[in-house]
């Protein structure tokens, strides 16, 4: 019996989020800049803030401003891993 097969030598290694992540030299990575993917999530940061702001404003309790800000955060953080790694630009 062959060990070589099982041992996954023949197969290729999978690539993480940290190679995604790096400079590829081959041009293999699909995604752009820290500054350009920050540069594209910003305004929808600036609406989810101003939103949380105006809805203070209007004299609703800080309680719900701690509640809603951790949902504006995380989605433009999702947004941001998107662009970065090129996964926005690979379903066009």
């Amino acid at each position: 019996m062959d060990d070589t097969a099982e041992s996954g030598l023949d197969q290729p290694t999978e690539r993480t989020t940290a190679d995604l992540l790096e400079d590829d030299d081959e041009g293999l990575v699909e995604g752009m800049s820290r500054k350009k993917a920050t540069l594209f999530i910003a305004p929808f940061v600036a609406i989810g803030l101003f939103d949380l702001v105006l809805l203070l404003g209007w004299g609703l309790d800080p309680l719900w401003g701690f509640m809603i800000l951790p949902p504006i955060l995380f989605v433009s953080v999702l947004g941001w891993i998107a662009f970065r790694t090129g996964f926005a630009s690979d379903r066009t």
